[in-house]
This record gives structure tokens, C-alpha cells and sequence, in this order.
């Protein structure tokens, strides 16, 4: 079988996914295929972080306003979003995502007769426009990977179970356990690693007294951490300085200078605990009531129905600092 020359891959969602998934796959894929010209279909500020880590492969980028709420305009752009692939005339497209769109477009793409590997819808999409028609389709079939999605992977339906229960735990956690297991790629090296500069600004604070970054937002308000101003103001008080800016208002290269001049990240289980590894930041997961072993932080929180006081935080933070020395 002749090495194809042009690949796509696709992971598009979330950052923290493209950063913790999509780096390690495209390296991958890069070391298996070192001839072939790699592109990456990503979202937003996915194609920031891939483009500071891979800068010589080309980024197919999807913005914010062209991913439409309402399905049905969704599945427009997205099947022009199709025909922009089709007409690059790539010889293996891999899908890497388990969103409902990015699936979607994976299953056009092998029903167009592309060399699809990954997942994809499991029905066609003329079907899935039948049942948007005649208004049967099911929102549990849309919101509900394990009725939406198949895969060529042989190992994705392992993705459905609470695989963390089970035997030893990777040492990336979550994005380990899926390109491994679930995709099949045992032999990949977990590489995140973007080389950066450091903050000439927080180093020059940073030999005074320790630098905290704080990230205590999630996309979801249950992973989102209550106390957070409260957290801020006793870390201060302490004598730590801290900042915070994770909320897509600076560029992704500034905010990895600043996490590699950082001695702690203090985040909810979010993409900047990805961010901070690329840079060898360590990490403080307020888990809440995500099982830490999916995510196999530096330090994480006791599993928690309701918020850690921000004090008895702050108590955990002197004393990592305290055994490190």
C-alpha cells in the first residue's frame, strides 16, 4: 500500500484536548509518516497552540462565529467545510474527535468514498437529514456519544467505560489512556512539550517570592471553582504573587511564557492544566468531583461534593512549597 503524502487530522475540541490529545497525536502521526505533508483541522484557540508547537504543518481553523448553536446551521457550514477538505485531495483523513459535528463531517467524508480512519457518525448523513425533516430525530442520538459514534479504532468502545476503575492508570491520565487504548497508538511517546521563552517580568518577581497562576473558570459551571477571588486574596496575603489570565484575552504564546516562569498552577480541571504542562509548570487540581486519576496532576484536592474553603487551600499550597523545599 503506497505512504500517503497528504494527511488530515482532526481533533477540534476542547483547547485542553488539542493541547493534551491533538500535540502527542500529530507527533505521532509525523514520526510514522515523516515524508507526508500533515494538516490539522482544529477550533479557535486549538489552532494557536498547535501552531506553537508544530509550526511547519498547515492548520485548517475553524472560528467561534462559524460553528452555529442551531444543528441545522451547523451541518451547513460544516459541509462546506467538507467540500474545502475533499478539494485538498488528502490521501488518509483521521479523526481524533468525539464531538457530534467534527463526526458528522468525519461520516460525509467516508461516505464521499475519503480513506477515513477514526470516528464518525454511525449514520449516514441523508438519514440524519430525514429525521431532522420529519422532526424524529432524537436528542439523546445527538448529545449522546455512545449512540452516535462508531469508529475504526478498535479500541474506542473501551472510551465508554470507567476505565480508570481498572488495572494501572497511565501516567498522562485521560489523553494517555485514549490515544493508547482507544486509538490504537501503543508505541506514541505523550510529547507536549512547547518550547517557549520564559516571562522576563514574572521571572524578576519569582526571585523574591513564590509565582501562582490561578485558574478557577471552567466551560461548565460544576467544574468551576466558587471561592476563587476569596483563594486569591489569601495567597496574596501570604505572600505569594499571583495572576490569572486564561480567559483567551492574551495570546497563547504570552500566557505559556508566563506559565514557565510560574512555580504553581492552581486550576479546576480545565485546559490550563494542559497549558502549564507543555512548559513543565507543575499543577494544583481542585478536582471537585472528577476522579484525579483521569487527569494524574502533580497535586490534586480531595474529591469534593461542595467547594474546598479557600483557606484550607491555601494550607495545601505552603506545604507543597514546604517539601519541595
Amino acid at each position: 500500500m503506497a505512504v500517503p503524502a497528504k494527511i488530515l487530522i482532526i481533533r477540534m475540541l476542547g483547547l485542553g484536548d488539542v493541547t493534551c490529545i491533538g500535540i502527542p497525536a500529530i507527533r505521532y502521526i509525523k514520526s510514522k509518516y515523516p515524508e507526508a505533508d500533515i494538516s490539522v483541522l482544529t477550533f479557535s484557540a486549538g489552532a494557536d497552540v498547535i501552531q506553537l508547537a508544530e509550526p511547519d504543518v498547515s492548520i485548517i481553523k475553524m472560528e467561534k462565529d462559524e460553528w452555529p448553536d442551531n444543528i441545522i446551521h451547523a451541518m451547513e457550514r460544516f459541509l462546506m467545510l467538507a467540500e474545502k477538505i475533499i478539494g485538498h485531495e488528502y490521501e488518509k483523513i483521521i479523526n481524533l474527535d468525539t464531538w457530534f459535528m467534527p463526526c458528522f463531517l468525519a461520516r460525509f467524508l467516508k461516505d464521499a468514498g475519503e480513506n477515513l480512519q477514526g470516528n464518525f457518525m454511525s449514520i449516514p448523513v441523508a438519514e440524519l437529514i430525514d429525521q431532522l425533516d420529519k422532526q424524529t430525530l432524537q436528542h439523546d442520538y445527538v448529545h449522546n456519544p455512545a449512540n452516535y459514534m462508531q469508529s475504526t479504532f478498535f479500541g474506542m468502545a473501551r472510551w465508554h467505560t470507567p476505565w480508570w476503575e481498572y488495572g494501572t492508570v497511565p501516567d498522562f491520565g485521560y489523553p494517555e489512556f485514549y490515544l493508547r487504548q482507544c486509538c490504537g497508538f501503543s508505541d506514541i511517546e505523550m510529547n507536549m512539550q512547547i518550547e517557549t521563552e520564559s516571562s522576563h517580568k514574572l521571572d524578576k518577581i519569582g526571585n523574591k517570592q513564590k509565582v501562582i497562576a490561578l485558574a478557577t473558570e471552567a466551560r461548565t459551571s460544576e467544574r468551576s471553582y466558587a471561592y476563587g477571588k476569596d483563594l486569591q486574596k489569601l495567597l496574596e496575603k501570604a505572600g505569594f504573587y499571583v495572576w490569572s489570565g486564561f480567559d483567551g484575552s492574551q495570546p497563547m504564546r504570552k500566557t505559556l511564557n508566563m506559565l514557565k516562569s510560574t512555580d504553581l498552577l492552581i486550576t479546576v480541571p480545565s485546559a490550563p492544566q494542559w497549558l502549564a504542562t507543555t512548559v513543565d509548570c507543575p499543577c494544583l487540581v481542585i478536582v471537585g468531583e472528577v476522579d484525579a486519576r483521569t487527569l494524574m496532576p502533580d497535586y490534586a484536592t480531595e474529591p469534593s461534593k461542595t467547594p474546598i474553603p479557600a483557606a484550607e487551600l491555601v494550607e495545601s499550597v505552603k506545604s507543597i512549597f514546604e517539601e519541595a523545599g
